[in-house]
């Protein structure tokens, strides 16, 4: 039986990486690099050492916002858009 991540993630899991991503929103890895070379993936990483992982919270916020493109997820968040 393959790993996989609940639907409904458990307290215990702050972040995922980015293979783990992916499975939580129901995409192929490749198609979440797709989307963030093409300025359509909102979630920022954060940097653990030199691993990359994304907040489940945030996964979830921007997913229930309907997955906004990256400059309106940031405007929606009060960000700044200064990041190509």
């Amino acid at each position: 039986m393959p790993e996989s991540l609940p639907s409904t993630p458990s307290a215990d899991v702050l972040a995922v990486d980015i293979a783990d991503a992916a499975r939580l929103l129901g995409i192929s890895e490749s198609h979440l690099f797709a989307m963030r070379r093409a300025g359509r993936w909102g979630p920022r990483p954060i940097k653990i050492g030199r691993s990359c992982r994304f907040l489940v919270s945030e996964l979830t916020a921007w997913a229930e916002a309907g997955c906004p493109c990256a400059a309106a997820w940031r405007r929606a968040k009060g960000g700044r858009d200064d990041r190509p």
